[in-house]
């Protein structure tokens, strides 16, 4: 309840800029999404959002330019998509079902359309899934600064 109240007071002056210290922290997934829609809707309409968290998924939801801060210093300032592309593995991740167990098979991405085993893969009909093997913001933050999150 705290937590909404904060955001209502923040905007209540309609600012231009505005500082939000972990707004989903502590909320239900409802109202999380409320806030995340409310910070959306400000973008939109042109507001600067700066937003400190340690919730991954928040800033890569949120973010149009992502900062990891440590010891008083920034090693890096980039959009979460690159971020992502530069330090993820340009690999798909393909499962199967094969007498009912679940298997997974990796691929390299930039050689998909010539790799016969992945074509023949694709031609049985037996995929359940097929996932990149970007990485999230958080195995960014880790290679990046060496830190774990607290």
């Amino acid at each position: 309840m705290k937590g909404r109240l904060n955001v209502a007071r923040a905007l209540l002056h309609d600012p231009d800029l505005l500082f939000l210290d972990e707004p989903t922290g502590g909320l239900d997934p409802m109202n999380a999404r409320r806030i995340k829609d409310i910070v959306l809707d400000l973008q939109t309409a042109g507001k600067t959002v700066f937003i400190t968290t340690h919730d991954m998924t928040v800033a890569d939801q949120l973010c149009d330019r992502v900062a990891f801060m440590i010891d008083g210093e920034i090693p890096v300032i980039e959009t979460p998509k690159t971020l992502k592309r530069s330090h993820g593995n340009r690999r798909v991740r393909v499962e199967v079902r094969r007498d009912g167990r679940l298997e997974s098979q990796r691929f390299n991405l930039d050689t998909l359309d010539s790799d016969e085993s992945f074509n023949t893969l694709v031609d049985s009909g037996d995929i359940e899934t097929i996932h990149t093997e970007e990485a999230t913001l958080e195995d960014v933050f880790l290679e990046v600064t060496g830190e774990e999150l607290q």
